[in-house]
Formats: structure tokens, sequence, C-alpha cells
């Protein structure tokens, strides 16, 4: 609402008073401290001229407003950009993700983001480059300093060749690449733990400077978000378990190291795919 009010261009305090509400009433309910009625919201909405798209969106809200923890159902499957993640990883000041199968799309190259849409039976084909588009918006929320990231995956997940040889190779130099950022720490959890605290499947878990954590779990066609303390503490003990039997930053990016270069020499297409020298040199160092 505080977004509609700011596009509409009006100050807030001739909202309120075109909806008849105290400007104290609107800044009460903008900070979250009041709810309001489905006809007051509407109202509100009605007021700032909210496009029909986001005024939809916003009333499909309001009944959960006091809800801890939020189910979104996507239908046959989910939207191209998954809106509610994105703010709130724009709002975040720490992200936590644990994938053991697969890549998380944070770290993904494009030729891995594309081959895994094409396995997707449920993502129309016309839609590829949309979804490569919202891959890209969270990717660059990385280069946000003011957001650590921290990112669990399996070593599996590594040998997984998705897109093919090349574009496993190329997904593989990326990833050494990331770990560049100063605020991008890679963890990899090694096959020969054997059972470990991440079974259950992937998450994302996000804190923030004003905020109570939560807990993102993407699902085949559906969203939820884990807000309840419990649960969100759940997933932080999942976490706090992965931290101790993972490698640490520095031995993961040795392991990331020795991948690439054992995946260069297999490659058979006769194209240079060794590291580049001065990226090659600086993690060589970190197994010293």
């Amino acid at each position: 609402m505080r977004a509609a009010i700011k596009v509409s261009g009006m100050p807030a305090r001739r909202v309120a008073e075109l909806v008849g509400w105290q400007e104290a009433k609107l800044s009460d309910f903008l900070n979250g401290k009041i709810g309001c009625t489905e006809t007051e919201l509407a109202l509100l909405l009605g007021v700032c001229r909210t496009p029909v798209e986001e005024r939809d969106h916003l009333l499909s809200l309001r009944p959960a407003m006091h809800v801890k923890g939020w189910w979104q159902k996507h239908g046959s499957h989910p939207p191209v950009r998954l809106r509610t993640l994105v703010e709130n990883v724009e709002a975040a000041k720490t992200l936590t993700t644990w994938h053991p199968h697969g890549l998380p799309v944070y770290l993904q190259s494009a030729d891995y983001t594309r081959a895994a849409i094409a396995a997707c039976p449920n993502m129309p084909d016309e839609e590829t480059d949309l979804s490569l588009n919202a891959g890209r918006e969270l990717q660059e929320l990385l280069s946000c300093m003011g957001l650590q990231c921290t990112f669990y995956i399996h070593e599996q997940a590594l040998h997984l060749p998705v897109g093919g040889q090349e574009a496993h190779v190329g997904q593989v130099h990326h990833l050494l690449l990331t770990t560049v950022r100063t605020n991008v720490t890679i963890r990899i959890l090694p096959t020969a733990v054997g059972a470990h605290a991440g079974l259950s499947g992937p998450f994302t878990r996000l804190t923030f400077p004003a905020h109570e954590p939560l807990v993102f779990v993407e699902l085949e066609n559906s969203t939820l978000v884990e807000e309840d303390k419990d649960s969100v503490e759940g997933y932080l003990q999942v976490v706090r378990a992965l931290d101790r039997f993972s490698l640490n930053a520095e031995q993961s990016k040795v392991m990331l190291l020795q991948l690439a270069e054992r995946l260069s020499k297999a490659d058979s297409s006769g194209h240079d795919r060794s590291l580049p020298r001065a990226l090659a040199v600086g993690l060589s160092d970190c197994g010293r």
C-alpha cells in the first residue's frame, strides 16, 4: 500500500482525507499496527487508482495478513517471477539456502537455468525467456553488498551434468567466479557424510534488519512461506547441522577447482576449458 500511495503521486494526508481517515490511522495501517476491512482496502486502492492486476493482488493478501505462514498456490505451474520472494530478498540482511539435488537459481549460469527450465514439464515454452530474466533479477541481488549470502550445496549436485558437458564445465567455472564475491560463501556437504539434516529438501532462510526471519520452501506449483517462530527455528537447526558437517569456504573452493580441472581434462570438444590463470592460481592457494 505504501508503494501504491507513492505511485499515485498524492501525499499520505490527501489519501487519508479522501477515504475518510485520520492521517494517524493511515500511518498506523502502513506500519502494520492495525488492519483494515476489505471495503477500506478497496477504497484506498481506488483512491490511488491502482492498476487492476495490482489491486486484485493486494486484495487477495488481506485475509492472510494475520496468519503466521503462507502457502501460495500457483496453479499448474509457478509464475515466472516469484514476487514475494524477490521483495523479501531485497529487504533481507542475510540469505541462507540449502539445495541437495541441484543448484539454487542464485548460482546458476544461463545455460544451466535454460536446461533446468526445459526439463520442467509444466513450464510453457513461451515463458522460457521470461524465466531467465526472473532468474537474473534474483542473481543481481547478490551484488548488494549489504546482503550476506551462504549457500549450502550437496556434493552430488555439482556432478549433475545439467545442459551437457560444455554447460557443466561453464557452470563450475561460474561457481568459482561467484566465490570471489566478498558477501557470498559456498559450503559443500560431502557425499561421504551420508545421511544428513537436509534430506527433507531445499529451502531459503532470510533474516531482516527490523523483522523476524522467515523461510521459503519452493514446491512444484506452490510456495510455502514459514513465519511461525517454532517452524523457522526448526530450519535454523537444520542450517546449524549442515554447518557442522559441510566443508568450510576454503575447502569448498578447492573442491570446486579440482572438479573444474577434471571436467576440463575430460572435455573432448577440443576447446580450451582451463580456468583463467589468475583465478586458478588464487584458488590453488586455498589448499595450501
